[in-house]
């Protein structure tokens, strides 16, 4: 019984999670106008048209905003959209978080790291993530000489099993420990309460990664 539920329960949560989306999708065919809806052109609903509809539109979409014209007119969205109070703070802070998330440009997760947290001497596992504004560095306390930009380093805390929700902290260098695994390995790890285990292979170290960025720069 154990075995069978195994199997068949990532299959169905998985079948599920895809019929939700696309039955979401669906639903978009609703703002077309009655005549233009597939009940009115075939005399039947198609399941799926939804979400192809959305496909397509996205797709378009990108296109638009990858010449210049588009680039004007989504400036021109977002100015009109920044004008607005409540609506200019949720837009662009989504903007934002999905830029950083989605684009070829992003700052994404780096590398896994070990932070005490929520207190000394109790760990767990966090990500490197973009780096500390110089309004916010300045006003950390540093005590190892005058290269401040050094002394602490973003880390985001996910929750468990919801990696959606966490905590960005900064935490000073000598407490952070890197982690031999790669970002998909530990979020796994972190998603399954820790039954997923990490595959065993080399990953690229904190102080790797930061090198290539300094060289980068110069």
């Amino acid at each position: 019984m154990l075995m069978g539920v195994l199997v068949w329960l990532p299959i169905i949560v998985t079948i599920w999670a895809i019929g939700y989306i696309i039955d979401v999708a669906d639903h978009l065919i609703t703002i077309l106008p009655a005549r233009l809806q597939p009940q009115a052109l075939f005399g039947y609903k198609i399941h799926g048209l939804g979400i192809l509809i959305a496909m397509v539109v996205v797709f378009f979409t990108g296109l638009m905003a990858a010449n210049m014209l588009g680039r004007r007119i989504i400036a021109v969205w977002d100015a009109l959209l920044g004008h607005i109070p409540v609506v200019k703070s949720i837009y662009s802070g989504v903007k934002k978080v999905s830029e950083s998330l989605l684009s070829d440009s992003r700052q994404s997760f780096k590398t896994p790291v070990l932070v005490p947290f929520p207190q000394a001497n109790i760990w767990t596992i966090g990500f490197v993530s973009g780096h500390i504004p110089n309004e916010i560095n300045s006003t950390l306390p540093h005590h190892f000489g005058n290269d401040s930009s050094e002394d602490y380093i973003p880390i985001y805390v996910p929750t468990t099993p919801n990696p959606t929700g966490g905590y960005y902290i900064m935490v000073h260098h000598n407490d952070v420990h890197e982690i031999d695994m790669s970002v998909d390995d530990a979020l796994k790890y972190v998603i399954s309460l820790g039954m997923v285990q990490p595959d065993e292979q080399k990953h690229p170290t904190l102080h790797e990664i930061f090198s290539h960025k300094t060289s980068k720069t110069h």
